[in-house]
C-alpha cells in the first residue's frame, strides 16, 4: 500500500483507471440530481464543516469526510457506477469519491489520485476475495458494504501519505468501521442503498485514514492472530487471495463498466435485444413474445422491480419502443406508466435460469424474440459490452459520461472535464477539477 504510490501504472492500467475515474464522476454529477443525491445535499448542507474538499454540482464546500459521504451517494444514486462480477463489489462508488475528497483536501497531482484509485480497487476486491463474497452474503451480511471500506480507505490513505504504520492502523480502523447487512434489497427508493453502496464506505475510509494522519494510534495487525478481521468476518477465508497476482493483476482492469444506466443484470440481456432489433428489424407491431433468460441470482434482482432502471420487463420494453435506452428513459416513472410501454411489457418473460449460473460468465443474457408471423430470433451474450472480456474504448466512455454530465453541468463544462481526465498524468492538483464540476459561490 505504501509502495503503490510510487510506482509507474503499466499504460493499460493507467487508462483502465482513467477510464473508472471518469465514469465514477458521471455517475457521481448524474446522481447528485436523484433523489439519493437531493438526500445526501439536504443533509450535507445541514452538517457544516471545515472547507475542504467540494460537493459535486453544489456549491458546498465541507470536511472530506462529509463530501465523501454525499459524492459516495451521488456515485451509486442509480445502477450507473462500475461492478466487479466475481466478488459483484461496487468499487468505483466508494473509491473514487474517497480520493477524490483526500486529493482535494491536501492539493495532490493526478498522478498521484490515479495510483490511490489503483489501489483502493485492488484492496477492495482483494480483501472480499480473502474473504469469499459468498461467504459473507451467507451470513445476511452485504459484502459490498464491506468491501466499500477498505476500498475507500486504501485510498484515503495513499493520499494521506501515511507510512506503513500508518497503513496498519487505518486498516484496523476500517475494520472497525466495516457494517451493511443485506437488508438493501428491500429499498424501494435508492436511497438508503446509495449509502451503503457508496456513501458510508467513502465515509469510513476517509475518516480512518485521516484520525491516523491526525496522530492516532491503533492495533498494529488486524489480519492475523486473535480476533482477525478476517476470521471475524468470514468462516472459511482465504488470506493468500490478498497477494495472488499482486503486481501484475490490478483489479481497476476487471470491473464492468455499465453501457446502460440499469442494473447489471439487465446489461447482456439489453446488449442481446438490442443487437436482434438491429439486426432483424424488430419493432412493436411485429413482435409477439420476447423471452429473457437471465443467471438465477440476478434475475431475482431485477426481476419486475418498482424501480425502472432495475426491472428488466420494463427495460426491454422501452428499447423494443425506443431502439436505445437512455439515461433519462431508464429512470422514469413516468415511462412506467406509458400505455405503449405497459403493453409491449405484457409480452417480455423473464426466465431465472439455473443453467447460466457461471461462475466464469456470471451476468451473461439469453434473449428469443417470437415475431406474430411464427418466426424466432435469439442472441445470447456471455459476457455485456464494458465487461474485461469487451471492453468500452474511450470514445465510448466518454459518450456515455456526456450523457450523464452534460444535462446537469452543460456542454463546456462536460468536455473539459472529459479532456482533463483523460489527461490526469499532466493534472498538477485536482483542485484543478473543481470549477468545471461545483456551482462557485
Amino acid at each position: 500500500m505504501v509502495e503503490a504510490r510510487e510506482k509507474n501504472l503499466p499504460p493499460e492500467v493507467a487508462a483502465a483507471c482513467k477510464h473508472r475515474i471518469l465514469d465514477t464522476l458521471g455517475a457521481m454529477v448524474s446522481g447528485a440530481r436523484l433523489k439519493p443525491g437531493e438526500m445526501a445535499i439536504r443533509y450535507i448542507r445541514g452538517q457544516g464543516g471545515t472547507a475542504e474538499a467540494s460537493v459535486l454540482t453544489t456549491n458546498i464546500m465541507t470536511s472530506a469526510v462529509n463530501a465523501a459521504l454525499a459524492n459516495g451517494m451521488f456515485a451509486h444514486a442509480d445502477e450507473t457506477d462500475d461492478f466487479e462480477p466475481v466478488t459483484k463489489a461496487h468499487p468505483g462508488c466508494s473509491v473514487v469519491p474517497a480520493a477524490l475528497a483526500i486529493a482535494e483536501r491536501e492539493g495532490r497531482s493526478g498522478i498521484e489520485l490515479l495510483r490511490a484509485v489503483a489501489l483502493g480497487y485492488d484492496v477492495c476486491c482483494r480483501f472480499l476475495m480473502a474473504l469469499g463474497p459468498d461467504l459473507v452474503r451467507g451470513t445476511h451480511r452485504s459484502a459490498e458494504g464491506v468491501s466499500s471500506t477498505y476500498g475507500a480507505a486504501a485510498a484515503a490513505a495513499s493520499l494521506a501519505r501515511l507510512d506503513e504504520t500508518g497503513m496498519r492502523y487505518a486498516l484496523s480502523y476500517a475494520a472497525q468501521q466495516v457494517s451493511g447487512i443485506w437488508s438493501w434489497v428491500q429499498d424501494t427508493e435508492h436511497v438508503e442503498k446509495a449509502f451503503d453502496f457508496g456513501g458510508m464506505g467513502a465515509r469510513n475510509g476517509v475518516t480512518a485514514a485521516l484520525m491516523v494522519q491526525t496522530g492516532f494510534t491503533g492495533v498494529s495487525d488486524i489480519l492475523d492472530g486473535e480476533n482477525n478481521v478476517l476470521e471475524a468476518l468470514s468462516t472459511e477465508p482465504k488470506p493468500a487471495e490478498m497477494v495472488a497476482g499482486l503486481g501484475s493483476r490490478f483489479f481497476v482492469t476487471e470491473t464492468a463498466i455499465k453501457t446502460y444506466s440499469v442494473g447489471y443484470p439487465i446489461q447482456a440481456a439489453l446488449d442481446s435485444f438490442l443487437k436482434l432489433r438491429r439486426e432483424n428489424s424488430l419493432n412493436v407491431n411485429n413482435v409477439a413474445r420476447i423471452v429473457v433468460r437471465l443467471p438465477e441470482d440476478g434475475a431475482r434482482v431485477v426481476d419486475n422491480r418498482s424501480m425502472p432502471d432495475v426491472n428488466c420487463q420494463h427495460i426491454i420494453a422501452v428499447a423494443l419502443v425506443d431502439g436505445t435506452v437512455s439515461f433519462s428513459d431508464s429512470h422514469s416513472v413516468e415511462r412506467m406508466k406509458d400505455p405503449q410501454v405497459r403493453a409491449v411489457k405484457e409480452r417480455v418473460e423473464l426466465v431465472a435460469d439455473r443453467q447460466l449460473m457461471d461462475p466464469e460468465a456470471p451476468r451473461s443474457g439469453f434473449v428469443q424474440v417470437t415475431l406474430r408471423d411464427g418466426r424466432t430470433f435469439s442472441q445470447f451474450t456471455r459476457y455485456p459490452s464494458g465487461t474485461k472480456e469487451n471492453p468500452l474504448s474511450t470514445q465510448q466512455v466518454n459518450a456515455k459520461v456526456r450523457d450523464l454530465m452534460a444535462p446537469v453541468l452543460g456542454a463546456e463544462r462536460t468536455e473539459t472535464v472529459i479532456q482533463r481526465v483523460n489527461a490526469l498524468e499532466q493534472l498538477d492538483n485536482v483542485r484543478g477539477l473543481r470549477p468545471f464540476l461545483t456551482l462557485q459561490n
